[in-house]
């Protein structure tokens, strides 16, 4: 009897790729490592431009010409700003959301399309923020002491209202999502949901390829917005039933494990001391900006110096996140391992995500900069399962 090897297993299914496949991939990852430090770089650039620029100063002053309007200042003053920085933003953005991908073969999205849908979502976000931003701000009046600590509820509520209705308003405007047509995946898919307690009503398939030729599927929404959702780049792809069963599993063990709940809570504790640093931070950062016409915290033209703090600590949290998402996505892993036990299935869908995530980084860079775990580690867990659990084959 010839005893199963798992390393020598996940050395065969990272083989499937060359290795000319194995070093793009590696190049497209590493590159999008500088790309946190350029973006970084980029954001701080563009706010002290704002600032420099006075013109939210000014938005403030002629608004408030007649009589203090703080809620509408807010509100006004912060979508001006978001608008703002997005324009000022699009050459880089173009380069790191659409050029760069078209580089590496990761999309066939002409640049009008992704234009356009740029300016889709960065209305929606003017929208969105602006709304936060003047929540925040309202905070920051009624509690100048304590503003930081409601911060970390205030983001809470903001996120959990996101998740619901991204899938029922936001999503559909990007991609068409149709329920997975009638055949075999769609009878083993409503199976596996029904034998662990998920809704069996919402499996859907979207059209993915239309953005990015990535192999993907994804869970989104929270209770009853929640839905599985899988990219038509599956099946073009050549996905069979295993490889279904393993990815489902997958992203069936996100909802069973209310990951997106507790990610939540714990990037709202995140938000409590990024916020709680802004109050400390915000006098010394202004002055370095030249906001000398910026009267203070509780002044939304003091938005961009809010945003250099969030992005110089969203960098440096950078491995901690990646850290949160990461733990989440091993439980997922386990999760469909260990109910629906198809080791193969996963490995066979994770060699084909390769391409946009290197395979076998070193442990030091999975840490700092990989927010799923890495494939290879993936694959060789799904391995180690095979060996311990002989009658999954």
């Amino acid at each position: 009897m010839v005893l199963f090897d798992p390393a020598a297993a996940t050395a065969a299914y990272l083989a499937q790729l060359p290795p000319e496949a194995h070093a793009k991939a590696t190049a497209y990852t590493q590159g999008g490592h500088w790309l946190l430090l350029w973006g970084f770089l980029v954001s701080v650039l563009v706010s002290f431009l704002i600032v420099r620029s006075g013109v939210l100063v000014g938005l403030r002053r002629r608004m408030e010409r007649r009589k203090p309007r703080p809620v509408l200042v807010s509100l006004a003053v912060g979508v001006v700003y978001l608008l703002i920085d997005g324009v000022l933003s699009l050459p880089w953005s173009a380069y790191a959301g659409w050029w760069r991908q078209k580089q590496y073969g990761l999309t066939s999205q002409a640049f009008g399309g992704w234009l356009g849908e740029n300016a889709i979502s960065l209305a929606i976000s003017a929208v969105a923020f602006g709304l936060f931003l003047t929540a925040l701000y309202a905070l920051i009046r009624r509690a100048p002491r304590t503003w930081w600590l409601w911060g970390g509820g205030l983001t809470a509520v903001f996120i959990t209202i996101l998740m619901v209705l991204s899938p029922i308003y936001i999503e559909p405007i990007f991609n068409h999502y149709t329920p997975a047509p009638a055949g075999p995946v769609r009878d083993q898919v409503v199976a596996m949901a029904k034998a662990n307690g998920i809704p069996a009503d919402k499996i859907f398939v979207y059209n993915g390829s239309k953005q990015s030729n990535a192999y993907t599927a994804n869970v989104s929404g929270l209770f009853g917005s929640a839905r599985v959702a899988m990219s038509d780049t599956m099946f073009k792809q050549g996905a069979d039933l295993a490889e279904v069963r393993g990815v489902v599993g997958h992203e069936m063990g996100h909802y069973a494990h209310y990951h997106s709940l507790w990610i939540a809570g714990v990037m709202s504790l995140l938000a409590i001391v990024s916020f709680f640093l802004v109050d400390r931070l915000f006098a010394p950062v202004c002055a370095l900006l030249g906001g000398d016409t910026i009267k203070g915290l509780a002044d939304p033209a003091g938005l961009p110096v809010l945003s250099v703090i969030l992005a110089v600590l969203s960098l440096l949290g950078t491995p901690v996140t990646n850290s949160l998402i990461r733990i989440a996505e091993s439980d997922a892993d386990h999760y469909s391992l260990e109910h629906f036990n198809e080791p193969d299935g996963l490995s066979k869908a994770l060699v084909k995500t390769i391409e946009y995530r290197a395979a076998t980084p070193s442990r030091l860079e999975e840490v700092l900069f990989y927010d799923h775990p890495a494939v290879g580690n993936r694959i060789r867990r799904a391995m180690d399962w095979k060996a311990a659990h002989p009658k999954a084959e």
